[in-house]
C-alpha cells in the first residue's frame, strides 16, 4: 500500500489517459458499427495498455499472435472434437500448459496471458450451439489488429515524457516453472469444465476472474491478488452502477454514455497507476468496468442485474479458485521435480 502514496509522474498521467482514451476508442467503434462481443473491444484495449506501459512491436506481435493461434485452436478444437469431451478436455489441458509455460517464462508473458483468456472465453462460448464460431473467432482477431493499432495511436498521441528503466529480467530454476505451468494449467482447465458442466454462459466476469487469479503464477501471489480482485469488482460495479443511475432511461444514447464511461475509466486507471501497475485493485476495477458497458449495456438493456450478478459470481470464483489453487500447489509441492522454489 505504500506504493498509493507516490506522487504521479508525468509518464504516470499519460498512461492514464492512455488506457482511458484507448478502451473508450475501443467501445465507440464497436457500438457505431454494431459489433458483437463488445468486450473483446473494450477490455483488450485495457489489457494491453494497462500491463505495458509503453507499446512496442513485440507487444504487438504476441498480441495479434495470441489472438490468431487461439482461433486456429478454438476452430480445429470445436470442429473435429465439439462431441468428444474427453479428447476434448485432454486437448485443452495441453493447450493451456503450454500458454502458462510462456507466462512463466516471461519474455512471452503477454502472448500466454493473452491467450489463457481468449481461449478459455471462446471455448465456452463455442460450446453453445446458438453461437457463430466464425463470428467469434474473427471478431477476436479484429478486435486484437484494432486493439493494436489504438495502442500504438495512443502512445503517439500521449508519449512518454521521459524514458522508463527497464525492470531486470527474473531468473527461474526448472522446478518453478514447471510448478507454475503446471498449477496454471490445472486449475484453468478445472473452471472450463466447471463452467461447461453448470452451464455458466452468462458469467464472463467469473470465468476471467478465475484465469486473472493465476497471472501471479503461484499460490502466494493468487492469495494476495483475491482481496485486490475482490475489491477492484466492487469498486468497478459501483461506478458502474452509478454510472446507469444517472443515465436511466438514457442508457442506450452513447453520446451520453461515452463521457461516463471515459470518467469512469480515468478514475481507475488513476487508481491502477497509483498502485505502481501490475494486477492490483485498479486493474480488476478497469477490466469489471470494460466487461460491464462493453459487454452488457446495450438499448435494450441496463447494467443493474448485470453488475449486481458479476458481484455474487465473482465472489464465489475467487473462493472456488483458490481452493484450487492451494490443493493442486500442495500436491505439486510434493514433488522434488515441481516443488516451487526460486
Amino acid at each position: 500500500m505504500k506504493l498509493w502514496h507516490h506522487s504521479l509522474s508525468e509518464n504516470d498521467i499519460r498512461q492514464c489517459l492512455r488506457i482511458t482514451t484507448g478502451a473508450t476508442l475501443g467501445f465507440i467503434l464497436c457500438k457505431i458499427f454494431n459489433w458483437n462481443y463488445g468486450v473483446f473491444f473494450t477490455v483488450t484495449p485495457i489489457l494491453l495498455l494497462g500491463m505495458i506501459p509503453k507499446m512496442s512491436a513485440h507487444a504487438a506481435r504476441q498480441c495479434i499472435a495470441a489472438a490468431v493461434i487461439c482461433g486456429l485452436e478454438v476452430g480445429i478444437l470445436g470442429g473435429f472434437f465439439g462431441s468428444h469431451p474427453v479428447p476434448m478436455l485432454i486437448i485443452t489441458f495441453f493447450l493451456f500448459l503450454y500458454k502458462f509455460a510462456c507466462m512463466s517464462k516471461g519474455s512471452l508473458f503477454l502472448f500466454g496471458a493473452q491467450s489463457v483468456l481468449s481461449l478459455s472465453i471462446m471455448l465456452n462460448f463455442a460450446s453453445y450451439p446458438e453461437t457463430d464460431l466464425n463470428e467469434l473467432i474473427f471478431n477476436n482477431i479484429g478486435a486484437s489488429i484494432l486493439s493494436v493499432s489504438i495502442a500504438f495511436l495512443m502512445t503517439a498521441l500521449f508519449p512518454d515524457a521521459e524514458a522508463r528503466a527497464k525492470h531486470p529480467a527474473q531468473t527461474k530454476q526448472p522446478n518453478r516453472m514447471r510448478h507454475e505451468s503446471l498449477m496454471g494449467a490445472s486449475v484453468a482447465v478445472l473452471s472450463f469444465l466447471l463452467f461447461q458442466i453448470f452451464d455458466l454462459s452468462d458469467s464472463m466476469s467469473a470465468q476471467a476472474t478465475t484465469l486473472l487469479l493465476l497471472f501471479p503464477m503461484h499460490w502466494n501471489g493468487a492469495l494476495g491478488y483475491a482481496r485486490k480482485r475482490a475489491m477492484g469488482t466492487l469498486l468497478g460495479v459501483v461506478i458502474g452502477l452509478a454510472s446507469q443511475l444517472f443515465l436511466y432511461n438514457w442508457s442506450g444514447e452513447l453520446v451520453l454514455v461515452i463521457p461516463l464511461l471515459w470518467i469512469g475509466l480515468m478514475l481507475l486507471s488513476y487508481a491502477h497507476v497509483k498502485e505502481g501497475g501490475g494486477s492490483g485493485v485498479g486493474f480488476a476495477a478497469l477490466t469489471t468496468l470494460g466487461i460491464l458497458f462493453g459487454q452488457y449495456l446495450a438499448p435494450d438493456n441496463d447494467l443493474v442485474f448485470s453488475a449486481l450478478y458479476r458481484i455474487s459470481s465473482i465472489l464465489f470464483a475467487i473462493v472456488a479458485t483458490l481452493l484450487a489453487c492451494y490443493l493442486v500447489h500442495r500436491l505439486l509441492n510434493s514433488f522434488a521435480a515441481t516443488r516451487f522454489g526460486q
